[in-house]
């Protein structure tokens, strides 16, 4: 457990789990929220299972994951597993939607959809976070040294 929480004191993962996680909210809180013109839960449940085929439980954590997760990026609570999730969404996104428009994103609206040049820049930024962790002020950080009590291994007979 002690080391899921760990982390070093880097400025270099405070920029890169802030900004990632700042990049990828907006993304969740338009299926969560249907904030920044998304469609909502409700909307992107339908279009994930209806459309995609993907199973419910899969669309749930997805949006999970975008929303809830890039929180946690940012305030650096449970940084690898909400890297983690990040990246396996955004390595599930390039598979089954963003692979077939190529690498480039469609800035000049002439492809059929988005490429994946962002998703793997996401995957990417995913990569020092799980494993370093959070770094300088993440709450992962202060978790560990405020409460190492909670973290350890040993056990009461």
């Amino acid at each position: 457990m002690k080391a899921f929480f760990q982390t070093d004191t880097s400025v270099n993962n405070l920029i890169i789990r802030v900004m990632l996680g700042i990049v990828v909210f907006p993304h969740g809180a338009q299926k969560l929220l249907g904030w920044f013109g998304g469609y909502g839960l409700e909307g992107t449940l339908g279009f994930f299972t209806n459309q995609l085929g993907v199973p419910m439980i899969v669309a749930i954590l997805v949006i999970l994951g975008e929303s809830l997760g890039a929180l946690g990026l940012i305030t650096g609570f449970l940084t690898r597993f909400c890297a983690a999730g990040i990246l396996i969404i955004m390595t599930g996104a390039i598979v089954m939607s963003h692979a077939a428009n190529g690498f480039f994103m469609n800035w000049s609206g002439k492809q059929g959809g988005e490429g994946f040049e962002y998703h793997l820049l996401a995957i990417a930024l995913c990569i020092p976070l799980l494993i370093s962790g959070g770094g300088l002020f993440s709450a992962d950080g202060f978790i560990t040294k405020r409460f190492p009590f909670l973290l350890s291994r040993k056990t009461v007979n």
